[in-house]
C-alpha cells in the first residue's frame, strides 16, 4: 500500500506500534494527535502530545497536532454528565469513537491529502464485494469492537486496524525490540478524563444539583437508608450502597424524577429482554431478524445468544435465550454475527418497556 495514512496517536504503547508498522511496510506516514483534554489525562492531554510528537520524531515522521477540546466536551463529556445526572450508566468512549477519533480526527486526515486514519485499536475489517465489514480483533481479551459498533461504511472505507491480528504481549515486545520511546502508562479500565474512581466528584463539579440526598428502598418500597445522589449509583451494583440486609442486593432501579434508589435479590436484576433505542447497523441496513444473534450488553460481557425484533424505526426488542443480569439504561447493546459486529444501540429503562 502507498498511500498517504494518518495515525491518530497518543504516545502510548498501541497507537505508537501502528505508526511503526506502517512505517516499515513502506507506507507514507504522519502522526495526527487531537487535544482533547487538561492535563492528567491517559491519552489527549498537552502531556499525551508531548508523548507522540517523541515517537514520531524516533520515526522520523511529521507530527501535527489538532485542537479538539470543544467537540469533546460537547460530545463526550457533556452527555456523560447528562446521562448519569438522569440516572443512566453512559459509555463515552462510544461517542468519542464516533464523534472525535473517527469524525473530527478522519476529516482532519482526510484535510492531509492522506486516504486513511489508523489507530491502535484491537478490531479489524475487511472488505467484501463493496461493503466493509467490522470485526472482532485476534486477541479477544483486548477487543475494542464494542466500542466501535457505530462506525459507518464511509468511515469503515478510511479505516486502518494495523494491531487488529496481534496480540497484546506481541505488540509489547516489538515496540521494546524497537526502542520506540514510550511511557509506560498502565492498563487502566477508567475514563481519560476522569480521575480514577472520581466520577462522583466529577459530576457534581459539573451539575451541583445532583449531589441531593435521596431514599435507599428495598423492592416492596420499604426505606432502607438514605443516599448522596443517584449519581453514585448504576444497575447491578452490589458494594457502596451503605446497606447491609444480611443477604445480596443489587441496585435494580434508578428513579431520577423521585431520586430513590432500589434495591433487591440478584434474581430481581435478571432480564430476559430489554428494548435498544437509536439503533444503527453497520451495513446500513438492518440485519436478516428471523436468525438468532449473539448480543453483548455490555463491554466485558461474553455475549449472548438472543432474538430481534423491531419496535419501530429506530427501536429493536431483544429478547435473550436466558435470563441476563443487570441490563443498564444508557450501556450499549452490541449484536454480533459470529465475529462481525452488526450494530446496536442504546438500552433503554425497564419500565418503558
Amino acid at each position: 500500500m502507498k498511500k498517504r495514512v494518518a495515525v491518530g496517536m497518543s504516545g502510548g504503547t498501541d497507537s505508537s506500534v501502528a505508526a511503526a508498522l506502517l512505517v516499515e511496510q513502506g507506507v507514507e506516514v504522519i502522526g495526527l494527535t487531537a487535544h482533547m483534554w487538561k492535563d492528567g489525562s491517559r491519552c489527549c492531554s498537552l502531556e499525551d502530545v508531548e508523548r507522540a510528537k517523541k515517537v514520531c520524531a524516533a520515526l522520523g515522521i511529521r507530527h501535527y497536532v489538532v485542537n479538539a477540546q470543544e467537540l469533546f466536551e460537547k460530545h463526550v463529556v457533556n452527555p456523560f454528565v447528562a446521562e448519569y445526572a438522569a440516572g443512566r450508566t453512559p459509555s463515552p468512549c462510544i461517542a468519542c469513537n464516533r464523534y472525535i477519533k473517527f469524525g473530527f480526527l478522519l476529516d482532519r486526515a482526510t484535510q492531509l491529502d492522506c486516504e486513511y486514519l489508523a489507530t491502535g485499536h484491537y478490531a479489524r475489517i475487511e472488505e467484501q464485494g463493496g461493503t466493509f465489514h467490522l470485526l472482532r480483533a485476534a486477541d479477544e481479551t483486548k477487543d475494542q469492537t464494542y466500542f466501535l459498533h457505530r462506525l459507518s461504511q464511509r468511515q469503515l472505507a478510511h479505516i486502518l486496524f494495523p494491531l487488529g491480528e496481534w496480540k497484546k504481549e506481541a505488540v509489547k515486545r516489538w515496540s521494546v525490540e524497537k526502542g520506540l520511546p514510550i511511557v509506560p502508562r498502565g492498563e487502566s479500565q477508567d475514563l481519560c478524563f476522569v480521575a480514577d474512581g472520581q466520577y462522583p466528584e466529577f459530576i457534581e463539579a459539573r451539575a451541583p444539583d445532583v449531589k441531593r440526598k435521596g431514599a435507599v428502598r428495598d423492592d416492596e418500597g420499604n426505606v432502607l437508608a438514605e443516599h448522596d445522589g443517584i449519581h453514585r449509583f448504576t444497575i447491578g451494583q452490589r458494594g457502596g450502597t451503605g446497606v447491609a440486609t444480611g443477604e445480596r442486593v443489587y441496585v435494580s432501579n434508578i428513579d431520577s424524577d423521585q431520586n430513590e434508589i432500589t434495591l433487591s435479590p440478584r434474581e430481581k436484576v435478571m432480564q430476559s429482554e430489554g428494548i435498544v433505542t437509536d439503533a444503527h447497523w453497520i451495513a446500513g441496513a438492518p440485519p436478516d431478524l428471523t436468525r438468532t444473534y449473539t448480543v453483548q450488553p455490555r463491554y466485558r460481557h461474553e455475549g449472548a445468544a438472543a432474538k430481534l425484533e423491531p419496535v419501530s424505526e429506530n427501536e429493536i426488542a431483544i429478547r435473550f435465550d436466558e435470563p441476563q443480569f443487570a441490563l443498564t439504561p444508557g450501556q450499549a447493546a452490541v449484536i454480533y454475527d459470529g465475529d462481525e459486529v452488526l450494530g446496536g444501540g442504546w438500552i433503554r429503562k425497564k419500565e418503558q418497556g
